[in-house]
């Protein structure tokens, strides 16, 4: 049966719908403001560091979100950290509670489709977190001018800009996956446990495990295929392919993620600790920031499938 009108009919409806429901909700305003005052108490301590440490830097404001100081984690590993849960919160229960209020079968009865319902709530998701990230970029901008008094050079913003996209992105692979168990699993409270438990896996264990989960499945004596296969497994997690991808881009004198081997092409002649143009930079992450978003695209793609396959009951 051929459908009738745009499947995207009722798309801008939606998600200024969803986008103010999450806007205002006492949920997404919590999270900002524990996430607003966790970063201020983060930045702060790194400012002060750098301030002490690293007075001649040329990339002061870089150093904002790559210095650390204990207890404290650095801005971009604090970032690693909650993203992914904010993304959780916004996702859970985006399609299971239209099920439990008995909703989703009236708007479906509108001239809205399945394929607009479904984007439209990724969509305002999406929105949502990428809001909250920029008024925290700007936030961090703010605090390094303040404190440190000297203005940032065009490739250190140009270099935070697109630290600020690769986690959007981020955000964008466990906002998809939330969205996809919260069409799976007709109950919140399983759909939220799962996504969390995935989280926990991939975000504090799974870089512990992966390599010798590599190491059991690949038989060689060669030492540098054993450290491709471990590399290669440990980047199958979102946090991952984020943390190699942000720590290349704000460090301009790194030229390799993981460790470094003096055989390899973008190490032959080049002066260790010497800034690496920005475009250069984003080759050598290219491969991580294109699978975040084929991550995104696919976990959404997979519950696009399920969602449009579901019996929708009144």
């Amino acid at each position: 049966m051929q459908r009738e009108g745009s499947p995207w009919q009722g798309l801008g409806v939606v998600i200024s719908k969803e986008l103010s429901d999450q806007l205002t909700s006492i949920r997404m305003f919590v999270v900002e403001l524990i996430v607003v005052l966790i970063a201020i108490i983060t930045v702060s301590f790194a400012s002060e560091q750098v301030k002490q440490t690293t007075a001649e830097d040329p990339f002061l404001l870089l150093r904002l979100f790559t210095t650390s100081q204990d207890p404290f984690p650095s801005f971009f590993q604090f970032l690693n950290l909650l993203v992914p849960l904010i993304a959780i919160a916004l996702g859970f229960d985006a399609v299971n509670s239209e099920h439990n209020r008995r909703t989703l079968s009236r708007i479906l009865a509108q001239p809205i489709y399945r394929d607009a319902l479904l984007f439209g709530k990724f969509i305002a998701g999406l929105l949502t977190i990428s809001i909250g990230l920029v008024v925290l970029w700007l936030l961090v901008i703010g605090l390094g001018l303040i404190q440190l008094g000297v203005p940032p050079s065009l490739d250190e913003v140009a270099r935070a800009f697109i630290f600020l996209l690769v986690t959007i992105a981020y955000a964008g692979v466990w906002l998809a996956l939330a969205l996809l168990f919260s069409i799976v699993f007709r109950s919140a409270a399983t759909a939220a446990l799962v996504t969390l438990g995935l989280w926990f896996l991939f975000t504090l264990i799974w870089s512990l495990i992966a390599p010798r989960i590599a190491l059991s499945l690949v038989q060689s004596d060669d030492l540098s295929t054993l450290i491709f296969a471990a590399q290669s497994a440990a980047r199958l997690s979102p946090g991952t392919l984020f943390s190699e991808a942000s720590s290349l881009i704000l460090d301009p004198s790194a030229r390799t993620v993981g460790p470094v081997y003096l055989y390899l092409p973008q190490l032959q002649g080049a002066v260790l600790g010497a800034p690496l143009p920005l475009d250069q930079s984003l080759l050598i992450v290219w491969p991580q920031i294109v699978g975040l978003v084929a991550g995104s695209i696919l976990l959404f793609v997979i519950g696009y499938i399920v969602f449009q396959r579901q019996e929708v009951r009144a």
